[in-house]
C-alpha cells in the first residue's frame, strides 16, 4: 500500500441496474476489486475517496439508492471477521484473498 492510501470499502444497494452497473464500473476504474455483487475493496487515497463519493452521489436517487464508502487502516483491517461464505468465489481474485489470507 502506497504512502497515503487506506484500504475503502465501497458497499451499495442500488435499485435500478443501469445505475448499479454504472458504480460498479466507477469502482473498477479506481482499481477497487469486486470481492461481492455490490461490494468492492482495495486502497484509494483521500483525493480518490472524495472523487470517487462525489461520482457515485451524482449516479444513485439519494431517495431510493445507499452507497457506503468505509475507509479502514490497515490495523482495522486485520481485525475484520470474514464468516460463512464471506466472498463470491467466482468474482474474487487470488490478489485479494492474499489481502486476508
Amino acid at each position: 500500500m502506497k504512502q497515503g492510501e487506506k484500504l475503502v470499502w465501497v458497499i451499495y444497494d442500488i435499485v435500478e441496474n443501469k445505475k448499479r452497473t454504472r458504480i460498479a464500473r466507477e469502482c473498477k476504474n479506481f482499481g477497487l476489486y469486486r470481492v461481492q455483487k455490490s461490494v468492492f475493496l482495495g486502497t484509494l487515497n483521500k483525493n480518490q475517496i472524495d472523487e470517487l463519493a462525489l461520482l457515485c452521489d451524482d449516479i444513485i436517487d439519494e431517495k431510493i439508492d445507499s452507497v457506503y464508502i468505509f475507509p479502514m487502516c490497515e490495523e482495522d483491517f486485520k481485525k475484520v471477521k470474514l464468516l460463512g461464505q464471506a466472498f463470491d468465489k467466482k468474482l474474487v481474485s487470488n490478489e485479494v484473498l492474499e489481502m486476508f489470507f
